[in-house]
């Protein structure tokens, strides 16, 4: 291209940029009930930043959402004629050239990309952002709320590089590259929120940035799920996996039957069965700071116990969730030759989630934090159903998870598969373990997303 030729591009490019941000500051003053929340992710499988637009839309604010769209989020945001969607374009791995052009190119791909779609969009007197991933995204909604008067509030879920760190080891070209990156550009926001008072403090001592803890709590629709709702769920979740399907079909025609439940048509009742299997559930992004082969270690030992005459339920195991490493572990589980034991791996719709952590006897959780200073969501999401947990420690885990009290800690297989023992020995009893953890839970009071929304970030936007 002659000289002249990028000159006048440059020109004309600069001058359309210039017209871009007039236009929006003079729109300013429509700015101050909207809010842009950024997930360079998928928004479906981000939760806490659904919860952030319903609470900002109850809270008088309109929303623009933007973000990946290959799961579908909740119902109540697609409800909402408040809150607008807008698909960002995901550019998938490349084929060609070494892995550092591949990334660079998607980096440059997504900065442009973002930054057209916040300069198309209403000015907004807020930009949420979550993080990770913070690269590119941070960089450019700063510039973004720079340009048109938006206040950056980053809400850091975990840190970007120690994820990539897992990937390709902490002291990786890229992944020092990225916490160069996200140490610096985090300063630039004018508002930070985070998932734990350990990172709180980690950002305060080591990254120079102050933020507020805002800790994740359930939403109102994760609760115990009605014995008539379960059973539907059960019927349903039949249809495909074969794990919710009755053992033997009931002689009386006018029984409908699930692995776990009956209901009698005539009167309407639906009660447990009899000698029916534990239900255990784990949910998992299939990522590498979970490993899966300490809950599948755990089970093979289980089953022995049961083949060696202990008094144990037969378990239906569900885990729930999308990931790169799904199909690596569901060729283990392949392998397994369970006689007491089933596996199933759905990818269940949003509103059966809930309805399934209201059904289970126990949930697992074997997330790692990739920083040790983020929670697992999931966990929160089994408290509010009120589902005792057994979790895997790591640095911050007490802040959720109170061994003992609203479930137990383990470190391996081993200690994973005692405590199955030891709360299924007798199942279902009414006065074991498992139960005391429950009515922990049911007389604990939990206070829900919104309560806590208001009590901590809505006061924020006022005084920002």
């Amino acid at each position: 291209m002659a000289p002249s030729c990028l000159a006048a591009l440059v020109t004309a490019t600069s001058l359309l940029l210039l017209l871009l941000v007039a236009w929006k500051r003079w729109r300013r003053g429509r700015a101050g009930r909207h809010v842009i929340i950024v997930v360079l992710g998928d928004v479906g499988r981000s939760p806490r930043m659904q919860y952030h637009a319903l609470s900002l839309v109850k809270s008088g604010f309109s929303v623009t959402l933007l973000g990946f769209c290959n799961s579908r989020p909740y119902d109540e945001l697609l409800q909402n004629n408040r809150i607008q969607i807008v698909s960002l374009t995901e550019l998938r791995k490349l084929a060609v050239g070494p892995h550092i052009f591949q990334y660079g190119v998607k980096v440059v791909f997504q900065s442009v990309h973002l930054l057209w779609k916040l300069m198309c969009r209403e000015p907004a007197a807020y930009i949420f952002l979550q993080n990770p991933p913070g690269l590119p995204a941070i960089a450019v909604c700063w510039f973004v709320g720079y340009l048109c008067g938006s206040k950056l509030i980053i809400d850091w879920h975990n840190y970007g590089y120690s994820i990539m760190g897992l990937v390709h080891g902490p002291r990786h070209g890229l992944v020092l590259l990225a916490k160069w990156y996200e140490k610096l550009c985090g300063r630039l926001s004018h508002l930070n929120l985070c998932v734990t008072n350990s990172m709180r403090k980690d950002l305060a001592q080591n990254w120079g940035i102050k933020a507020v803890t805002v800790y994740d709590k359930p939403a109102s629709f994760f609760k115990e799920t009605p014995l008539d709702l379960q059973h539907r769920l059960f019927m349903k979740l039949g249809c495909t996996y074969s794990a919710f399907k009755a053992r033997s079909e009931p002689l009386d025609p006018d029984v409908e039957r699930s692995a776990f439940t009956e209901r009698d048509a005539r009167s309407g009742v639906v009660t447990h069965l009899r000698g029916r299997p534990a239900l255990l559930v784990s949910s998992t992004s299939w990522t590498e700071d979970e490993d899966f082969s300490i809950l599948l270690a755990a089970l093979e030992k289980f089953e022995q116990l049961i083949l060696d005459g202990e008094s144990l339920p037969s378990l239906v195991c569900v885990i729930t969730g999308k990931g790169p490493l799904k199909e690596y572990y569901t060729g283990l589980i392949g392998q397994k030759c369970f006689q007491h034991i089933q596996v199933c791996t759905p990818w269940l719709e949003a509103e059966d989630y809930p309805l399934l952590l209201g059904s289970a006897d126990l949930g697992v959780c074997l997330h790692k934090s990739s920083s040790g200073l983020d929670l697992p969501m999931k966990v929160v999401d089994m408290f509010g159903c009120c589902l005792p947990v057994c979790a895997v420690n790591f640095q911050c885990l007490h802040e959720l998870v109170k061994h003992e009290e609203n479930g137990l800690v383990f470190e391996d297989s081993e200690e994973l598969v005692a405590q199955l023992q030891m709360l299924f020995s007798a199942f279902p009893d009414p006065a074991g373990k498992l139960s005391q953890f429950r009515q922990n839970l049911r007389e604990s009071e939990q206070l829900r997303w919104d309560e806590s929304w208001k009590q901590t970030v809505l006061p924020l936007l006022m005084d920002t």
